[in-house]
């Protein structure tokens, strides 16, 4: 299986608790005015890599406690997302993803679509919500601005509704410990 990606960040602060590999999906239709990633957006952008290239990336990052799958739209590729998430969760490693859609669309679009939700359920955190620039917000926890939300997902797939956690939790010291 292959997969298109703008990059991987190793040892990142920024896209989850504690130390974590980021995995940029390349390709992105939200076209949010002010995206810090732009560069990810255009399908055609980055390289296509095998995904074993990026599982012997996973390995060889032996701090991280978890990874973080963005991009771009990583529900633009949810099989081969999914399989890095699986491979991730095999690992012990907790697994984030960000997206653009919300978690009520990704919910919708998986009746049709299968490995959407095969990604989601893969999935421990979820921020959802395309990036509003009206509303970017430098103290928010993990996030660009007030719209977007940090979602429990096997939580919320249970409940098929949305479980918000609060930004508040990520303040606690407890946080790299739980998650």
């Amino acid at each position: 299986m292959r997969i298109r990606i703008a990059g991987i960040t190793h040892e990142s602060l920024v896209d989850g608790p504690g130390l974590r590999t980021v995995i940029w999906g390349q390709g992105c239709p939200h076209g949010c005015p002010g995206c810090h990633n732009a560069h990810t957006q255009d399908p055609a952008g980055g390289a296509e890599v095998g995904i074993e290239e990026i599982f012997r990336q996973i390995d060889r990052s032996f701090l991280a406690q978890g990874i973080t799958l963005s991009g771009g739209e990583p529900f633009l590729q949810p099989a081969a997302f999914a399989r890095l998430a699986g491979y991730a969760r095999e690992k012990g490693l907790d697994v984030w993803a960000y997206t653009g859609f919300t978690f009520e669309k990704l919910l919708q679009v998986s009746e049709q679509q299968p490995a959407v939700l095969e990604l989601l359920r893969a999935v421990d955190v979820l921020v959802d919500g395309p990036f509003v620039e009206a509303e970017k917000d430098l103290n928010l926890v993990f996030r660009g601005s007030g719209n977007q939300r940090i979602i429990d997902v096997p939580r919320s797939l249970d409940k098929k509704a949305p479980v918000v956690i609060p930004d508040m939790y990520f303040r606690s010291e407890k946080v790299v410990a739980s998650f």
